[in-house]
């Protein structure tokens, strides 16, 4: 089978890419591993009509490609859960404290957590998101971890515990095991740089699931998707592209566009490629993550004034967020990913029972969902991880194409992670559609 363009994957990135082109008039196939398109966007009803999401959720006011992709399928954005009243709770060593603002920190350590901030403010801002290894000092802003740095600009032990909780929450690396430059890319990319602010990258979801998004693009896309489809070799050439899938299919175009995430990608022969590209691609790793979503009849924890926010300083979750009515939503971050996984299956819901009831108090769960994001083999894992050295191993060569190979995916991007799918996805396919000229 001949077409213009291959895409491999069908998650949002390789939907949107493939989508873009369509609409250009290439001839596109998507190549899908899975029974389903979407990735690490899914979702599931409930027989009450309750839609969950198990996967991406939210995003903010500066993810403008996925804004207006949600916008041309005819979706709409609503506020999430940081509109909600209430208060966050924190589950410490020395108790439970239902206090927002960091509420249980000090004045003192509040006052260095300002100062800190503002340091790591001012740093971001000398830092250009599209190009960081270009910063005078990026090889030393990038060999510190953010934990380091921290306490090089005077952060008592509580303030960077203070971090470490709020990164725990959001699945992402602790502190100590962050590249400093990564995390001043990221927050970068945000109009005013600070420490992760859920206004800022959290505020908005898409009504009627983020879910519907991929699932709305495959439709469009319609027979151009072949499913149950993984590619185990990508041959890369000027004349020709070659690619081959589990089952022994051939599929020919002019060009590939790779919306792999960075673990499969390893397992894919790919040959036409420089040694240079390649080693950078392969140099990304993966967080190990699973999501937990807990199912209540209501929002039982409305009536202690909580708002369903949460940050567990010990348990297999790092935290919480109310998804929807009765739904809240949990990650297990990597540090305890390893106590997770040797769980007994008979024990785990039990325990995820209990760190919901240190935070909220008992109340009989109706279900709890758990999608095991580092154990899929379509995935290998949840968000990009950039521990010490990382951003430097990978290079500039991040993210950027080597005709008539391109690469998109939310890896590939530092802005949010369905807003980093779109984007790059959008992207590849108008790079894809300049060198061809269809």
């Amino acid at each position: 089978m001949k077409s213009d363009v291959i895409v491999i994957g069908a998650g949002l990135a390789g939907l949107t890419a493939a989508r873009a082109l369509m609409l250009a008039g290439a001839n596109v196939v998507v190549l899908e591993a899975r029974g389903r398109a979407g990735g690490r966007v899914m979702q599931k009803d409930l027989a009450d009509g309750r839609r969950v999401q198990l996967g991406g959720e939210v995003v903010g006011p500066h993810h403008t490609a996925y804004r207006e992709l949600v916008n041309d399928l005819g979706f709409t954005l609503e506020s999430s859960f940081t509109h909600l009243s209430g208060s966050d709770t924190y589950i410490l060593d020395d108790g439970v404290h239902i206090q927002d603002d960091l509420g249980w920190l000090s004045q003192e350590d509040r006052s260095i957590y300002r100062h800190c901030e503002e340091a790591f403010s001012k740093l971001a801002a000398t830092v250009d998101p599209e190009d960081p290894w270009a910063h005078a000092n990026a090889e030393a802003l990038d060999r510190v971890s953010v934990a380091d740095w921290l306490r090089s600009v005077g952060a008592t032990p509580n303030v960077v515990r203070a971090r470490r909780l709020a990164m725990g929450a959001l699945a992402a690396e602790a502190p100590g095991r962050t590249s400093l430059l990564a995390d001043l890319r990221k927050e970068a990319t945000a109009p005013s740089p600070r420490f992760y602010d859920y206004e800022t990258w959290e505020s908005e979801r898409v009504a009627e699931g983020s879910a519907s998004v991929p699932l709305r693009l495959a439709e469009q896309l319609g027979h151009r998707i072949h499913f149950d489809s993984p590619a185990v070799s990508v041959d890369v050439a000027n004349d020709g592209c070659l690619v081959v899938t589990q089952s022994g299919e051939t599929f020919r175009s002019d060009a590939v566009i790779s919306a792999l995430p960075v673990g499969p990608i390893r397992d894919v022969r790919v040959e036409g490629v420089s040694r240079e590209r390649l080693k950078s691609l392969n140099a990304q790793t993966h967080a190990r993550v699973s999501k937990v979503v807990y199912v209540y009849p209501t929002s039982f924890w409305e009536a202690s004034s909580q708002n369903g926010s949460s940050y567990l300083e010990t348990g297999l979750i790092g935290g919480t967020w109310t998804q929807r009515d009765g739904i809240l939503s949990a990650l297990v971050p990597p540090e305890r990913h390893a106590m997770f996984e040797a769980t007994p299956s008979h024990r785990l819901t039990a325990r995820l029972e209990q760190d919901v009831a240190k935070v909220f108090g008992y109340q009989p769960v109706e279900h709890i969902f758990v999608k095991r994001w580092a154990e899929d083999p379509w995935t290998q894992g949840y968000i990009t991880a950039w521990r010490p050295g990382d951003v430097m191993e990978v290079g500039p060569l991040h993210g950027t194409h080597e005709p008539p190979f391109y690469v998109c995916g939310s890896d590939q991007w530092v802005c949010g992670y369905m807003e980093g799918a779109v984007r790059t996805g959008r992207d590849a396919a108008a790079a894809v559609l300049r060198q061809g000229g269809y």
